[in-house]
């Protein structure tokens, strides 16, 4: 159901849109708009990507594990991602991905559906271990007369 959503519907979205503001504005106005929101786009994903970074940074030299870092560098790596597509539907969807109150709604959404799992927490129920195999039919006595044989 995703790859429909993604494949098809979203571009099926995407014209039917472009055609109706460019109905309603122009084509090459509708153009330029297209240009102008991946440029504003990029210089927001850019400046909020270098802020990020330096949150994580001071995170890291704090001693704490980013993970809102990184949860915010996901998402503004999708926002990138979707500002440069042509169309208006997926910038809708990219500017939103830049406003930090979004990607906090996202962050509880996926705390909420997604088990997170620490490094180096384990599970009590997992038992570590080694095994070997052992063939029933040979015994130590049996594999060592094997191997005088063989000399």
């Amino acid at each position: 159901m995703p790859f429909f959503i993604i494949f098809f519907l979203v571009p099926v979205a995407e014209v039917f849109v472009f055609l109706k503001v460019g109905q309603w504005i122009g084509v090459l106005e509708t153009l330029l708009l297209c240009v102008l929101t991946a440029g504003i786009g990029g210089l927001l994903v850019r400046h909020q990507g270098l802020e990020t970074l330096f949150k994580a940074r001071r995170e890291m030299q704090s001693g704490q594990l980013p993970v809102t870092e990184l949860f915010d560098g996901l998402c503004l790596v999708a926002a990138g991602a979707m500002l440069i597509t042509p169309g208006f539907v997926t910038d809708i969807i990219g500017f939103a991905l830049l406003v930090p109150a979004m990607r906090t709604l996202l962050r509880r959404w996926a705390a909420r559906h997604f088990q997170i799992v620490e490094m180096g927490q384990t599970d009590p129920d997992i038992v570590e271990g080694t095994y070997e195999r052992v063939d029933p039919q040979s015994t130590p006595q049996k594999d060592a007369d094997k191997t005088q044989r063989l000399s």
